[in-house]
């Protein structure tokens, strides 16, 4: 759903999304724009999390870099022509390679190096294209969407997309060399 219709900064967008009345609000900038994300039902909670807690853990346990949660914002593009855009996966990760740092306390200056996208009932196959074209113009290494109603997920690596379900292995080589995942395991 579109907040409105006037084009956003980056900054304007951190100003609005810590408004008090925006505190309850998943919120992204897109192009630009605003648009505000309904909350996440039970079962998309649940799957989220799961990923979380084991590609988070992979992560600390080699400390290989930062994992963060759905709310946390990526920096994919800074036009200037206006259009800048915010995404907040579900679950992200970018090495130290790249940030050795702590995280900003802003809106993470960089595209993940991993995104993955819990689908919800009501995201619309345009929106999830959109996010598609995100993540791909801004040069994510690996995104993954996950489909609960299908049990499924989509995986892209640069150029390369697979689908796989049930016992299908999901390698995360090269972004996290050495782990790989089940699909079933996700649900």
């Amino acid at each position: 759903m579109t907040i409105q219709e006037k084009l956003y900064s980056i900054d304007e967008f951190w100003e609005i999304a810590h408004l008090a009345e925006n505190d309850e609000k998943r919120l992204e900038l897109v192009e630009g724009v605003i648009y505000e994300m309904p909350p996440a039902g039970g079962e998309h909670g649940e799957i989220g999390a799961n990923l979380l807690i084991t590609i988070g853990s992979r992560i600390r346990q080699y400390k290989l870099g930062h994992v963060t949660t759905a709310e946390t914002g990526y920096i994919l593009f800074t036009n200037d022509n206006g259009k800048d855009t915010v995404r907040a996966p579900d679950v992200g990760y970018i090495s130290y390679e790249r940030m050795p740092d702590r995280l900003p306390p802003t809106y993470i200056p960089l595209p993940p190096d991993l995104a993955i996208e819990v689908v919800s009932p009501n995201d619309k196959p345009a929106d999830i294209e959109d996010k598609v074209k995100d993540y791909l113009r801004a040069g994510v290494h690996m995104f993954v969407f996950v489909y609960p109603s299908t049990k499924s997920v989509y995986a892209f690596k640069g150029n390369e997309v697979v689908r796989l379900s049930g016992d299908d292995v999901l390698d995360f080589a090269p972004v996290l060399p050495g782990f790989s995942m089940r699909i079933s395991e996700m649900f």
